[in-house]
């Protein structure tokens, strides 16, 4: 039966060309006896497969699953290798094939049936990798939508047409024309790449963090330079993918300088600010600081372009770098250095003072975040108050007293302690009230 389709859209009459040649390779294959032979090896091929990979699996899975407490980089890299098994069987049966489509053109010099199938496989395979392998959100979407639709076209056959229409048409944006052909390109590289990229930075980046002998700032700015010129270097490659000459991208980099001179020219400040803040290493993650504005806080992390400081009731502060190198910060940590606090007290005036120093000062040091460098805790006489003698006791610790350290809340309770062994008594305000004229007659 045939149709007249010359009125038809030209993607109708194509579709229904390839469809009339579907039919009819399908018409010879039915009727083929060496058709039948090549479907015949492909179900042996496929039973071979199954039996080879049961028996290649539980194999495989003793020798590669490593102990449940091992995290060394072989034990994830046999991890790695074990997620990959479900692709065992369909990638067996497309070698089988492929054995067997060598043997079939020796003797038939014709494979196109078996041809087939290997192609049936392989999509197969990517079907298992897309749906049971790949977890990563963007990969999988990419799987889902652009590589199983490929490998589906590529069973049957039609890749090259299909790329071929793909390279023919272009699209132009100003001085800049690339076919749709590349742009699928750039899509599926870019997207692999850029992943790749993330996951190269965030392998380099727990390297890094682990040296210790580094400090912490100039750990930061290698990250940094390695983030940078990973990325760099992904995008140097997607151009080159998709086609695209970078000289011709010299126009969007004259408007990018032209945006830096105007209106991002905070964010370069705020960016050379960070590359100097890291280089110095004034301030760093983990370190405690209080600005000029008051706003006080940890440093938990530290981006291109700004500090994000986590204060101890659970807030987020963003602080632009240029903050840090333009006004005065106070940095309670520096890397681990020592910080003086000191916790006043009150005695009544029926104490011998001259006993209280030698006997808080012997108290506080029993505690063991008080140091004895660079100097030991020191208590002095402040003054003489109304209601007792105002003492206070200095000592240094490690760190800032705040959040999981109450250093001044431990020294005022070995301090109460200290003088209710020792009868000393501490003052609460005492006021004399005298009544004028006499005290009035209440009973009338």
């Amino acid at each position: 039966m045939e149709f007249d389709l010359t009125g038809q859209p030209e993607i109708v009459q194509l579709a229904a060309g390839y469809a009339l040649q579907i039919w009819e390779i399908a018409k010879s294959w039915a009727l083929s006896p060496a058709a039948w032979s090549q479907f015949a090896l492909l179900v042996l091929a496929y039973v071979l497969a199954v039996i080879a990979a049961a028996r290649l699996r539980g194999t495989l899975t003793r020798l590669l699953t490593p102990a449940a407490e091992a995290e060394s980089i072989i034990a994830r890299s046999r991890r790695t290798v074990l997620m990959f098994l479900p692709l065992l069987l369909p990638l067996l049966a497309y070698v089988f094939t492929a054995v067997g489509e060598s043997v079939v053109r020796s003797i038939f010099d014709s494979g196109a049936v078996i041809a087939f199938g290997k192609r049936v496989f392989l999509f197969l395979a990517v079907r298992t990798l897309v749906r049971d392998i790949i977890s990563d959100p963007l990969l999988k979407l990419l799987g889902k939508y652009v590589l199983i639709p490929i490998a589906a076209i590529y069973a049957l056959g039609l890749l090259d047409a299909v790329s071929a229409k793909l390279t023919e048409t272009t699209i132009s944006l100003g001085n800049i024309s690339f076919s749709v052909m590349s742009l699928i390109r750039g899509l599926i590289a870019g997207s692999v790449l850029f992943w790749l990229g993330g996951w190269s930075n965030r392998q380099s980046a727990q390297f890094i963090e682990s040296q210790q002998d580094m400090r912490p700032s100039l750990r930061q700015l290698i990250a940094k330079v390695v983030e940078f010129s990973i990325f760099g270097i992904a995008f140097l490659l997607l151009m080159n993918i998709m086609g695209i000459n970078l000289s011709t991208l010299a126009f969007i980099g004259g408007a990018v300088g032209v945006g830096l001179g105007f209106g991002l020219q905070k964010i370069a400040s705020n960016f050379i600010s960070g590359v100097i803040l890291l280089i110095e290493g004034q301030a760093t993650v983990g370190d405690y600081v209080e600005l000029d504005g008051g706003e006080s806080g940890r440093i938990v992390k530290m981006t291109a372009r700004a500090a994000i400081l986590e204060t101890f009731d659970g807030r987020w502060i963003v602080v632009p770098n240029e903050d840090f190198i333009t006004t005065r910060v106070v940095n309670y940590s520096d890397s681990g250095s020592a910080n003086r606090y000191e916790a006043p007290f009150s005695v009544s005036y029926d104490t011998d003072i001259n006993r209280v120093p030698a006997l808080i000062e012997a108290a506080v040091a029993t505690h063991p975040g008080v140091l004895n460098e660079p100097y030991p805790p020191d208590c002095e006489l402040r003054g003489f108050g109304d209601s007792g003698i105002d003492f206070a006791v200095e000592f240094w610790v490690n760190g800032f007293d705040d959040g999981p350290n109450k250093f001044t809340s431990d020294v005022l309770f070995l301090i109460w302690n200290t003088l209710k062994e020792n009868d000393i008594e501490i003052p609460y305000p005492q006021r004399v009230v005298e009544i004028k004229g006499g005290v009035p007659d209440l009973a009338s």
